[in-house]
């Protein structure tokens, strides 16, 4: 190819011109597609940590609260409740909770950080069911060995009032404990762990 008679200085400027332009281009792009990778605001709020308030928890009672999209459980155990969870180890899978997850500060018999306080993510280990709050003993329906706890309807799976399950059901783990600490005595936030010592 001749090239005489080209003006090369031309022929640099708009080589140069192009390239600008085209990385420009390539930059209005990119912009929007990475954006649109980042986590909405919707999602980040999602798994965001959560305040519980438990001032005003009757003994007994159970509140559920989301988190990360999943539901979680407070429940205000009684004196009576913490005895019976005593005397149920020959009947669980792992009572001492050596194969479920849960944060250290939860790796005790009441699994919890506070005995009376349990706290756990109330889906069924097995295929993620919503197992129901059973606290009464012996109902006609679960048989005498029955001492409370959760009950999951789509394949009959226990647990205990400390989310340990029983021998012999599907659900092949406890219940999982989510990270959790407190703020004060009772203010508790579930998605942060306790600070180690």
């Amino acid at each position: 190819m001749n090239n005489k008679g080209v003006d090369q200085s031309k022929r640099q400027f708009l080589t140069s011109a192009l390239t600008v332009v085209g990385a420009v281009g390539t930059g209005y792009l990119a912009v929007p597609f990475l954006a649109q990778m980042q986590p909405s605001v919707k999602a980040m709020a999602a798994g965001a940590p959560v305040e519980v308030d438990l001032s005003k928890m009757e003994p007994g009672q159970l509140i559920r609260v989301a988190w990360r999209g999943k539901p979680v459980w407070i429940l205000n155990r009684t004196p009576e409740v913490l005895e019976t969870l005593k005397t149920l180890d020959d009947e669980l899978r792992d009572p001492l909770s050596q194969e479920s997850i849960q944060p250290e500060s939860s790796k005790n018999p009441a699994r919890s950080i506070k005995p009376e306080i349990f706290v756990a993510v109330g889906l069924c280990t097995h295929l993620g069911c919503s197992p129901t709050f059973r606290p009464e003993i012996a109902p006609h329906d679960l048989g005498e060995k029955w001492k409370g706890g959760f009950f999951c309807p789509c394949h009959g799976s226990w647990f205990d009032l400390a989310g340990r399950v029983y021998r012999g059901v599907p659900a092949p783990t406890n219940l999982e404990i989510p990270p959790y600490r407190y703020i004060t005595d009772t203010l508790l936030i579930v998605g942060e762990e306790e600070a180690s010592a």
